[in-house]
């Protein structure tokens, strides 16, 4: 039986090797994914130790960057789906990814860090899920059966999460090293590098034509009842995910009196145990309800940050980053087929729409991580996006069942 998975799992991932575009597609995700990875992890060590900022104002710094990235990425994903191509998208998100990092490493004034956080890290913001919408019309146009999509998709977002494996332990090794200035240098080189491989590998792909240009309507796709629920359920993990990713630095050597390689080797435990479990789930997915996945997902997210309130070592956070892991291939990867097939007809559009829903959580996270960790200690924060991802399980789990009804309802027709 065991020998029957593995051969079925070879011969998935070969078949994945063979779809056109995807060495590429891979190759890109992979820098993208190196790149963030250094800069995410130590954001909040970078804006109140190193430039700075009171806790408040840099909880509106993050808000800045956060409107930036939804702004300009929900601009660019209309026109994704319209008029221009994705791939000159993708060269314009990641040469702006260039600029603006290379700014990072020079700048130290608030107003002259926020205006390029808005606008230059705001437009780089969009590379990621153009570079998906592009995955999802690649796949289309190589005939891929539709059922193979979440796995897929699922290995896609393993090539992003395989980065984030080093990626922060060589980031706080940089940040030794050269400090902020060489690790944002190093980010810059690595969206020059993905912008490069864009610029002469990649190549244009035909965008699935849109019948109906309702498909592009996020307000009539919003008010719908389980799509609203699912979206809100996104929106609320993600605020509890960003104020735990801006807190656990600040709580580790501070707190708990670890060191910033304790940060680095915390945040590169999960993506370990990612890549095979995204492989695992995204094999389940082909066989099981996909929002079930999802589902269990969220409550492994809540369940994990619910644990996290009972640490008193750096050590003891090390296993719970197992059940991370967990979440992070589920509501990171499967989540993004499973709010594509919201709209179909506009991948783009979809994608960015979940995009933002988190980016707009995101917001959320550091307007509470800057003005409350004002107020309270940074072991208590962990009790308020505790509740904030407890809410998101509320969402999913109790009014996000449309989908999942109609779903069964197509299966039981006659004729299908």
């Amino acid at each position: 039986m065991k020998k029957n998975v593995i051969t079925a799992t070879k011969e998935k991932v070969l078949f994945i090797w063979r779809i056109p575009s995807l060495k590429v597609l891979f190759l890109i995700n992979t820098i993208l994914g190196f790149s963030t990875s250094f800069f995410i992890p130590y954001s909040s060590l970078f804006g109140i130790d190193e430039v700075g900022m009171s806790n408040a104002a840099f909880g509106i710094f993050m808000t800045v960057l956060a409107l930036g990235g939804v702004t300009i990425s929900s601009s660019l994903a209309k026109l994704s789906d319209t008029k221009l191509s994705r791939r000159y998208l993708l060269i314009l998100t990641t040469f702006a990814g260039v600029i603006g990092y290379i700014l990072f490493a020079y700048l130290r004034n608030y107003f002259a860090l926020s205006v390029t956080a808005f606008f230059l890290l705001g437009a780089s913001a969009a590379a990621v899920p153009q570079l998906w919408a592009y995955a999802r019309d690649a796949l289309k146009e190589a005939a891929i059966p539709a059922e193979d999509t979440p796995f897929i998709m699922n290995i896609f977002r393993m090539f992003f999460a395989l980065a984030w494996t080093v990626g922060p332990a060589l980031g706080a090794w940089l940040l030794i090293l050269v400090d902020f200035k060489g690790l944002f240098l190093f980010v810059a080189a690595g969206y020059l590098l993905a912008f490069l491989t864009v610029l002469f590998l990649l190549k244009e792909v035909s965008k699935q034509k849109i019948v109906n240009q309702e498909a592009l309507s996020v307000k009539k796709s919003i008010i719908k009842p389980h799509i609203f629920a699912n979206l809100a359920a996104a929106l609320l993990l993600s605020t509890a995910t960003s104020i735990h990713m801006l807190n656990v630095p600040q709580f580790v050597t501070k707190v708990l009196h670890g060191t910033e390689m304790d940060v680095g080797l915390i945040f590169s435990v999960p993506p370990i145990f990612e890549v095979p479990m995204m492989i695992g789930l995204g094999l389940l997915a082909t066989r099981m309800d996909v929002a079930l996945l999802v589902k269990i997902g969220f409550v492994t997210a809540f369940t994990y940050f619910l644990l996290f309130n009972f640490v008193t070592e750096p050590w003891q956070i090390y296993p719970l980053q197992i059940l991370s892991a967990a979440q992070v291939s589920i509501t990171s990867g499967i989540a993004i087929s499973y709010f594509q097939d919201f709209m179909p007809e506009a991948p783009g559009t979809a994608t960015t729409l979940y995009m933002n829903t988190t980016q707009i959580g995101s917001t959320v996270g550091y307007l509470l991580f800057g003005l409350i960790s004002e107020f309270i200690n940074y072991d208590h924060m962990i009790a308020v996006y505790t509740l904030s991802a407890g809410l998101a399980c509320v969402f999913i789990v109790l009014y996000g069942k449309e989908r999942r009804i109609q779903t069964t309802a197509q299966t039981n027709a006659p004729g299908l």
